[in-house]
Formats: C-alpha cells, structure tokens, sequence
C-alpha cells in the first residue's frame, strides 16, 4: 500500500510507522500509513478522497489494545491536538475523542458535574464510547448524549443513543466510522466532593492493579456481564479474575508476558514481550479457565492486525 497515490491532506501521514511506541503494551508491528488529521474537515476530505477499497482503522491511546507482530495492513487514524477540546455546559460535557478519560473527569468536576467514574478508566473519550467503558457501577451507556463521527466515505453525522447499540464492553458503531467527539449529560455536584470521590478512586485502584506495570488494563470481560461496582455488597463469583485464579494462573508466565501477580486479570509486557506472547499467554488463561469451569473468557482487550509481516514480491 505504500506505493499508492493518498489524497492531500493537511495532517500529517506516515507511511510504514512502527506502531509499538502507540500502545501502552509497547508491542506490534508498523501500519502501511499512519494518518493524524488535522481537525474533522480534513479527516472528512481526507476518507472521502481514499480508495474505498484501502481498509482504516482508528486508534486512540492504545490503552486497550494489542497490535499484533505483523503490524495492519490500513490507513491507521490517530486523531491528536485538534481533537481534545474539553467544554463544559448546563448539565453537559463535550469533549474531543482524543481528550482523556481522566482530564474529562478533572474538567467535569472543577465545573460541579459528575463524571467521576471516568477517572480511573486508561485511555480516550473515543475509545470509551467504542468500548462502552464503565467502572463502579457507571458506564458511558449512562452518561451518553452524542456523538459527531466521520463515516468510512467521509459523511460527517451525528449519533444518538439508538445509532449506538450500547451493550457490556462493546458497542455497533459503522465500520470504519472515526469517532471525533462525544457529549455526556451529568448530574450536578460539589466540586470538592467530586475531587475527593476521585481521589479515593484512585486509591483503591492503585492498592489493587499493577498500574505501575506495562498493561493494557483488564484483559478479559467479566462473565458476570458488568464491571467491579466498588461497593460492599460486590460478588466476584463471575468475576474473570477469580475464574483465572482458580484456574492457577496467576503470575503466569510465556516470553515476556506475564498475569499480573497483583491483578491477575491484568496481562503484563514484563519485559521485551512480542504480541504473540501476549496474545499466546491470553489464549492459554482462556484454555485452562475453560477446562477448570466450562467459562469461556472473552477478550476485553482488542487484537488486530497481521501475526506476520506479509513479505514483498522481488
């Protein structure tokens, strides 16, 4: 794809970029082309001009994300400064799909609006919606509004909740659509109170997942079908990383991928890992929670890409 004529753009495209420095796993192979547009007029004239027939995909941070050895054979979509305005209104909050879970949070609280539940979560506002990302009982699927989005042949629009289909850990987005920017609507509160929620948020996630660690954040979905509420009354009975625990593979280990001794729902670069061990060692917890529980594990994390790069013809 390297040799293809791209449209003009006033972004920026990188043809062959290594993509493992995009990811918070540092692992994966280079896409074909790397585009970062410059605001969503040039995203939109940009998909418009690319052959309909030359696959994109977007990524956020990488947070949740494994890119496999072989790299993508796309035009990766990478949206950065133009796309992280935070703007806070009566009761909303819109912010930019590159903006980050955690400065939407802060933005939201410093104006008395409660989307604290953001805090904790790794990653971008676009990569949450996807994702339909939650913790303590709150989910994007809560708070969600809209979204503005530019569809794979260019055609901006504006999706509503019904467009989304919001499910656990996952939502039916059109194919190949970029998400530029979202709108939650959120409850009133003390600014004070909402900092000190999320402070203590932070502590209890930092007592109990590796977040010093290279991760991707939870690596399977829970079988329970929601995430950790936070409250006493909890059950972890359906939890993936009992189900893992039980199955005797906590701190397991394949290359340079490691279950987290901490969190042992939590997949680790513990040191020069490649894809295939993160992905290899996924596939083996899923193996073994299957044999000890007649539990199939589903993969929280997103894969993509080629396990190999396909070689040139001479």
């Amino acid at each position: 794809m390297s040799e293809l004529a791209l449209p003009e753009t006033r972004g920026r495209l990188t043809r062959d970029r290594d993509l493992s420095d995009l990811t918070w796993l540092r692992v994966g192979g280079p896409a074909d082309v790397l585009f970062q547009p410059a605001d969503a007029d040039d995203l939109s004239d940009f998909l418009k001009a690319l052959d309909p027939a030359i696959p994109v995909f977007p990524i956020g941070v990488g947070s949740n994300l494994i890119i496999r050895d072989g790299g993508l054979r796309a035009v990766v979509i990478r949206l950065g400064r133009g796309f992280n305005r935070i703007d806070t209104g009566q009761g909303t909050v819109t912010a930019g799909a590159a903006a980050l879970d955690a400065h939407v949070a802060r933005k939201a609280a410093s104006a008395g609006l409660d989307l604290t539940f953001l805090r904790t979560i790794p990653g971008s506002i676009g990569g949450a919606l996807v994702m339909n990302a939650g913790c303590y009982g709150s989910y994007v699927a809560d708070h969600f509004q809209s979204a503005e989005a530019v569809l794979r042949d260019g055609t901006a629009v504006t999706l509503t909740p019904d467009d989304i289909h919001f499910q656990y850990r996952q939502t039916d987005l059109p194919e190949g659509a970029v998400v530029t920017s979202v709108t939650f609507h959120a409850d009133p509160g003390d600014p004070e109170a909402l900092e000190a929620r999320m402070q203590d948020q932070l502590a209890k996630r930092d007592a109990t997942q590796p977040t010093k660690e290279r991760s991707a954040g939870s690596t399977f979905r829970n079988p329970a079908g929601f995430s950790s509420t936070g409250r006493d009354d909890d059950t972890h009975d359906l939890k993936a990383w009992k189900l893992i625990d039980e199955a005797g593979m906590r701190g397991a280990r394949q290359g340079g991928a490691q279950m987290s001794e901490k969190h042992s729902n939590f997949l680790l670069n513990a040191g020069g890992a490649t894809a295939h061990d993160l992905e290899s060692l996924g596939e083996e917890v899923r193996k073994r929670v299957f044999q000890n529980s007649g539990i199939e594990l589903v993969w929280e994390i997103k894969r993509v890409g080629d396990a190999v790069r396909a070689t040139k013809p001479e």
